[in-house]
């Protein structure tokens, strides 16, 4: 940082990417007027980040926060790439996705089986169309990503979870899904927590570096 700052004349500082969509967020997208805030992000891997009276939490080691997909789901669930099991990250991300369709029955026969790259683009596809195997796995994915977004609101109580990622462009069907799932399990007693999609797309990240070099979030 010291010398960026000597060399280049400019503040420097280095942050987790779903923190800076976060703060991206808070500063000027679907989080604008709130200081607790959740944000799970949704594309090859889950990843997340969490705001807490307008304090990004950080920790001591810096992870505080932001495995918010590798809590894990299903103790008798995939092994994950981080070395946990049944994890979101390893049930409904990405890169585990073509391993979760292969394993479902009926795969060989599905539409799914027949795409040279098993993204959620295709699976979204052929869920619509109707193809019963890529409509499980849809299903399936929406329940582990809402029961991701429990989690993180029974472990850092905010009033606004964000959504983002790639996946989010079928935020259409996602979005009202997981408000649903939110509002039946998460104990809330205070009241609902709003889920809401990013507004802010790939500049997330660029906007939250406005309030990280001007101190805001600096413990």
């Amino acid at each position: 940082s010291g010398w960026c700052e000597k060399s280049l004349g400019v503040p420097f500082e280095i942050e987790n990417d779903a923190r800076m969509a976060l703060l991206g967020e808070v500063y000027a997208g679907s989080a604008q007027g709130f200081e607790d805030v959740v944000m799970i992000t949704l594309g090859t891997g889950v990843g997340g980040a969490a705001m807490i009276c307008g304090r990004l939490l950080r920790g001591k080691h810096f992870q505080a926060g932001c495995l918010g997909g590798h809590f894990p789901l299903l103790f008798n669930g995939r092994r994950c790439l981080c070395g946990a099991i049944g994890c979101a990250d390893a049930e409904a991300s990405g890169w585990a996705l073509p391993k979760v369709c292969r394993s479902m029955p009926g795969f060989a026969s599905s539409a799914l089986a027949g795409e040279d790259s098993i993204s959620f683009e295709r699976l979204f596809y052929h869920a619509g169309a109707g193809d019963p195997v890529a409509a499980q796995v849809r299903e399936r994915c929406l329940e582990v990503w809402g029961a991701a977004a429990v989690s993180l609101i029974h472990a850092y109580d905010p009033e606004v979870v964000v959504l983002g990622g790639g996946v989010m462009e079928s935020g259409s069907l996602i979005l009202p899904f997981l408000q649903d799932y939110v509002d039946r399990y998460a104990w809330t007693p205070w009241g609902k927590v709003s889920v809401r999609c990013a507004q802010l797309g790939n500049h997330a990240a660029l906007l939250g570096a406005i309030p990280l070099l001007q101190g805001h979030n600096h413990s």
